[in-house]
């Protein structure tokens, strides 16, 4: 990885979403809203960076990282309201992705402890929470049991 490609990345998805706008002025109605696998991999590297996360390979079934303790992390990045967890995960990382391509920390706690306030199982097989329901959890998660920022 480029030494300085952590420092770029507010930069591209300020980029992103002037790109999102020109299409949304030239098609009203459709919405352009980047999601899915570019939201989560964006995510990714900034915790990787965030937390000193070692990442696993791309499409894991759970989790997306380990952490220099051992812990297994999933990693969760959104820039909507809620996010969508498939299994219970040992640890997990949720954070917000701004249009100004700054990135804010929602969650960061025990995977249990989010599982067990998900919502019901939908056809897809996901399970949601809201962001808003991850932030009162995460008054709840002590210093102890988060992953520690390293930068």
């Amino acid at each position: 990885m480029i030494s300085n490609a952590i420092d770029r990345v507010p930069e591209l998805v300020r980029k992103l979403y002037v790109l999102v706008a020109e299409f949304e002025m030239l098609f009203p109605g459709r919405a352009f809203t980047p999601d899915g696998h570019l939201v989560g991999s964006i995510g990714e590297v900034i915790a990787s960076y965030r937390y000193n996360l070692s990442l696993h390979s791309a499409s894991q079934q759970i989790h997306d990282a380990i952490a220099p303790d051992g812990r297994q992390v999933q990693v969760k990045a959104t820039q909507g309201n809620s996010v969508a967890l498939r299994a219970e995960p040992e640890h997990l990382i949720v954070l917000h992705l701004g249009h100004n391509g700054e990135s804010t920390e929602v969650f960061n706690g025990p995977g249990d402890t989010v599982w067990s306030h998900c919502g019901a199982l939908q056809k897809n097989g996901q399970r949601c929470i809201s962001l808003s329901k991850l932030r009162n959890l995460m008054q709840k998660i002590t210093p102890a049991e988060r992953v520690p920022q390293a930068r």
